[in-house]
């Protein structure tokens, strides 16, 4: 990897991605590796500038790099997935997931709460889940090894707020983190 010239970490439901991008500005290749894994390769491409799409993670989400001719010999890379800058995709994604990271019989676990589907993902897989009504809310039970969890989804009692996710897991809840 001599000409690498990008590295971009995507927070996805299924876990975290590397994303590296080579470009040779004299040989023409290019080079795009997820996970460490070549996905694109190109050699001898006589136009510079352009743009690579592939897919990214369990879900197959789209990932386009676009390269740009700044200055002479010197270019922007930018990454968009699912058509938005990854800045936007992020943001945007901070809205629509809730994402906590835990610590369990000596594991770490990255469970990821999808709010348009309710989908629940740990650690790459999507959870077989189980919901339930209960007085102030919802329940969405699933488990982790031998560890009882679920994600009770509350209203703010605010408009702008909505609704309030929290994981809990052996009766503990777990804080939230933000990606």
């Amino acid at each position: 990897m001599t000409d690498l010239v990008a590295v971009w970490d995507v927070a996805l439901s299924d876990g975290v991605h590397k994303i590296e991008f080579e470009h040779g500005t004299t040989s023409g290749k290019r080079v795009v590796y997820v996970d460490g894994k070549e996905e694109i390769r190109k050699e001898w491409m006589f136009k510079l500038v352009g743009k690579e799409t592939f897919c990214v993670g369990a879900a197959k989400t789209k990932a386009t790099i676009n390269i740009d001719a700044i200055s002479g010999f010197a270019y922007e890379y930018t990454l968009e997935i699912n058509g938005k800058s990854l800045k936007k995709y992020m943001e945007n994604r901070s809205k629509t997931t809730n994402t906590w990271v835990l610590h369990l019989d000596g594991e770490d676990f990255r469970v990821v709460l999808e709010k348009d589907t309710m989908d629940v993902w740990c650690n790459g897989k999507r959870m077989e889940t189980a919901g339930e009504f209960v007085d102030d809310g919802t329940e969405t039970h699933f488990s982790v090894g031998n560890h009882d969890c679920y994600i009770k989804a509350v209203s703010s009692g605010k408009r702008k707020e909505g609704i309030i996710h929290s994981l809990i897991v052996d009766d503990r809840e777990i804080p939230e983190i933000l990606e």
